[in-house]
């Protein structure tokens, strides 16, 4: 294989430029040359490409973010989009491609290799870390790292004013984030989208924590969980004056910042591995790390099969919070 096409695609996640690195100098190391196609899926349809060396991924293994640019493309979601993209490709010789993204990225991979018989190899980059295959995906432990420094930080003003916070994570489907930073941060109540909220037994949890004089507390909240924001869960927990209800929404800092040695680490071992996968002639799959060993996934498995959370996490961290 000559050429090799990269993108980062969806929403950006910390260690995306890590594995673009590991892409670009694995590729060129094996005798191929990159293409990046800036913009993910709409500047492949517009040809939007550079070509990248070594020296053009210097100095960006610390930085958040993506260089060549992520996002998403309605034209791409339709089939003369697709087409447009695939010729594109051709065009320029590139003979494979690796996709940084998530789910909504493999799956437009995945249409990509049906249709137009595009070779690709997927590197799951999401905060969200709910695909299939993998332990942790890129971007995952920043984003827990950067959430949990935030709410340490909520929690002193919450301690001296004697405050409830509803603190807001990211994850609309899933409560990955929500769980680990509301276990790492000892949270009082952990909500999310995997499963149902009682609002009436959690108002009378806090109910209970303040008759017990406990003055402060943190609730996390994903924001898919099926209550709704942690603005609507305030609404709804109707909870009384002496409560002192405060409500945060985290929002995008939890998709920047410089990625962790956790993330630089896993975003190397798979940009490294994605680009050998393509040069063995696999296609179709998804690299990833189970039990600290890279493994690979069929792209369809990873977006339709159900990535299961840690089963005992949020009954631990309810033990450890009363």
């Amino acid at each position: 294989m000559r050429m090799i096409g990269v993108m980062t695609s969806g929403g950006d996640s910390p260690g995306m430029n890590t594995c673009l690195r590991a892409v670009v100098r694995t590729a060129i190391h094996a005798g191929a040359r990159v293409i990046g196609i800036q913009r993910a899926y709409q500047g492949m349809i517009e040809g939007d490409f550079v070509e990248l060396d070594a020296r053009s991924v210097s100095g960006i293994l610390n930085r958040g973010g993506t260089i060549i640019k992520a996002g998403r493309s309605e034209e791409f979601m339709t089939k003369e989009g697709r087409q447009k993209a695939a010729e594109q490709l051709r065009r320029a010789g590139i003979e494979g491609l690796v996709c940084v993204g998530g789910d909504g990225s493999f799956r437009g991979a995945i249409a990509l290799e049906r249709e137009w018989d595009v070779r690709v190899v997927g590197v799951p980059g999401t905060i969200d870390n709910d695909l299939y295959g993998t332990d942790h995906t890129i971007g995952y432990a920043t984003a827990i790292q950067t959430a949990m420094e935030a709410i340490d930080k909520i929690r002193d003003t919450a301690a001296s004013h004697d405050y409830l916070f509803l603190v807001e994570v990211m994850g609309r489907h899933a409560g990955f984030i929500a769980e680990a930073v509301g276990f790492a941060c000892g949270a009082e109540a952990i909500l999310t989208p995997e499963r149902p909220t009682d609002l009436a037994a959690l108002h009378k949890m806090l109910d209970y924590a303040a008759e017990r004089g406990k003055k402060s507390c943190i609730v996390v909240v994903a924001e898919g969980d099926d209550a709704g924001s942690a603005f609507e869960v305030q609404r709804k927990l109707n909870l009384g004056p002496e409560h002192h209800v405060r409500v945060t929404v985290l929002g995008h800092v939890q998709r920047g910042g410089s990625p962790t040695a956790f993330d630089r680490i896993l975003a190397g071992r798979l940009g490294h591995a994605a680009v050998c996968a393509l040069l063995e002639g696999k296609r179709n799959v998804m690299a990833g790390i189970v039990a600290d060993r890279v493994v690979f996934t069929a792209l369809e498995e990873t977006v339709t099969r159900r990535k299961e959370s840690p089963a005992n996490l949020l009954e631990i961290a309810a033990v450890l919070a009363t």
